[in-house]
């Protein structure tokens, strides 16, 4: 899928595979600390194969969203938990590199993810749990229109600890 974005860029949003593997592992390193605490990304082959692996089931997805100019990888953007039936809600999970940060390459992308999730997977709910020092991925999920709906403590562990995490969520309009 190609995405403009508002500064002319065009980004594409496609399937992660196990062909972005050295790509994203370098990345990944470059990254480790830009990515703390907030998330631990796949560092190594066996992990990587393992993430791309579980990230397309009927479950899960992850997109990655590269330039097209220059084929950079700027993030990752996941649903998550994908439930169907009377619930019809997915959680919504995103990362972008450092060197592609503050660009609005991620929001364009994520209002991306939610047209498909609205659309083609026809959920009814998007949820985001942010931990309340991310304001990065604060105002993402608030320039992209979530609704802050609660706070919960020591809600996901995340490297290795248990951390409290702001509860976002927008519901589908066609709903």
């Amino acid at each position: 899928m190609k995405i403009n974005t508002k500064s002319g860029a065009t980004l594409g949003l496609r399937k992660i595979k196990l062909a972005d593997t050295n790509e994203f592992l370098r990345l990944a390193k470059e990254n480790k600390e830009y990515h703390r605490p907030w998330i631990a990304v796949p560092s190594n082959e066996k992990s990587f194969e393992a993430y791309v692996e579980e990230m397309w089931t009927s479950e899960d997805k992850a997109y990655l969203v590269q330039r097209e100019d220059n084929n950079a990888f700027v993030g990752v953007i996941e649903l998550r938990d994908i439930f169907l039936g009377d619930f019809r809600n997915a959680y919504a999970c995103w990362y972008a590199f450092a060197s592609q940060s503050g660009q609005g390459y991620m929001r364009a992308a994520l209002q991306a993810v939610i047209e498909i999730a609205f659309g083609k997977l026809h959920l009814h709910r998007l949820e985001a749990n942010i931990q309340p020092e991310n304001t990065q991925s604060l105002y993402l999920a608030k320039a992209c229109g979530f609704n802050l709906e609660g706070y919960s403590p020591k809600f996901l562990r995340k490297n290795g600890e248990w951390r409290d995490h702001e509860r976002w969520a927008m519901i589908n309009p066609n709903y």
